[in-house]
């Protein structure tokens, strides 16, 4: 009886799990109330000590996806995806890490830094592969889709390319920004270059001949960006703005104005809806054609700092000023990773039981 009553004081660190109980099924309310059937339960991710600025999934790999976290306490993070289990911590940087990404099947890592430096690991071993030396803080870092070359930006203005086949030979650079870079990202199959930076514009970048194609202007600083190669979107936030872009022709598609100054946002895969978040701690939901605001939710003691979807599109991931991460499931009720729903008509005995045992095989394999 001891054993059970420890497994279940477990529940909260070991599963999350979800219970649902509507008094009617969901699909037999209102339109407007199916939401309030079920209430959404994330999954906290801790182990930062800081807050947690930036994070990225991999590409969906035969063993799943995985997420990375870029943290103030100079340690990201990798986990499984779907769960937020922790896989393993990147050692070796000397300062706050405010960019991470991982490549598409996962087996490279890369950092920026407040130690002037980018690093390359190795997302199977957790090995430092190699650390590029920068003149400033370094913000953001991007993979080419073959995992070939590394674009690095940061406090120093200068967009630069390293190709990870040759590390010793200089990188190219790109100037144009008159302020720090907070974000670049390649697009266009790496045709071309996305960055934004403080000096409150976006510019768009020919890989080739390394100049400047085009050019928004905003009137405060783009507070994230991102990419979305399945449509050429580009998914920019300023202020409480969330902002739709063509990627190739930087022409506008659509804005939202959100309740509170936002500073990430997030399409999901099949562009039925975006989430975001910001400074009043909360995660929105809205649909995308219609811009309706459907969902909100509170979940983190601080403004949250990123979004992104997971490549599935089944959950969102979000990193808060208040050092952890918490995963949102994208339609609330749905059995997935480590979210159970129970249906109408089970027993509190019966989740329970579900839960003792679900737990007690998580703990045998440990």
């Amino acid at each position: 009886q001891q054993q059970l009553t420890a497994i279940q004081r477990n529940i909260t660190y070991k599963a999350s799990l979800i219970s649902c109980f509507p008094s009617t099924p969901a699909n037999r309310l209102p339109a407007g109330r199916r939401t309030m059937a079920m209430r959404q339960t994330p999954l906290t991710c801790s182990g930062h000590t800081r807050p947690v600025v930036d994070l990225a999934f991999s590409g969906i790999t035969p063993y799943g996806y995985f997420l990375i976290s870029a943290c103030k306490d100079g340690k990201p993070m990798l986990r499984q995806g779907d769960t937020g289990d922790w896989i393993g911590t990147f050692l070796g940087h000397k300062g706050a890490v405010w960019g991470a990404t991982l490549n598409t099947d996962a087996t490279k890592a890369a950092t920026a830094a407040a130690d002037f430096t980018a690093k390359v690991w190795d997302a199977v071993s957790g090995d430092e592969v190699l650390s590029l030396a920068h003149k400033h803080i370094v913000k953001t870092v991007s993979f080419t889709q073959d995992s070939n070359c590394l674009l690095t930006g940061g406090n120093d203005k200068l967009l630069r390319i390293y190709d990870l086949s040759s590390p010793e030979a200089a990188p190219q650079e790109i100037s144009g920004h008159t302020s720090a870079i907070k974000k670049a990202l390649w697009c266009n199959n790496d045709q071309q270059i996305l960055s934004a930076a403080d000096d409150k514009t976006i510019r768009l970048w020919d890989r080739s001949s390394m100049q400047e194609v085009k050019t928004l202007t905003f009137d405060t600083s783009v507070s994230s960006m991102e990419y979305v190669a399945d449509g050429q979107i580009l998914v920019i936030t300023y202020g409480k703005t969330i902002a739709f872009y063509n990627a190739l022709s930087l022409e506008m598609i659509k804005t939202v104005e959100a309740p509170a100054p936002i500073n990430s946002a997030s399409l999901h895969p099949e562009k039925d809806f975006f989430v975001a978040g910001g400074d009043d701690f909360k995660l929105y939901k809205f649909d995308y054609s219609t811009k309706e605001e459907l969902e909100s939710y509170k979940g983190h003691f601080g403004p949250v700092h990123c979004v992104r979807f997971s490549p599935d599109g089944e959950l969102y991931a979000s990193g808060s000023e208040d050092g952890t991460l918490r995963l949102w499931q994208t339609a609330v009720g749905k059995t997935y990773g480590l979210w159970k729903c129970v249906l109408p008509g089970k027993s509190n005995s019966e989740l329970m039981t579900r839960v003792t045992v679900t737990l007690m095989t998580v703990m045998l394999n440990e």
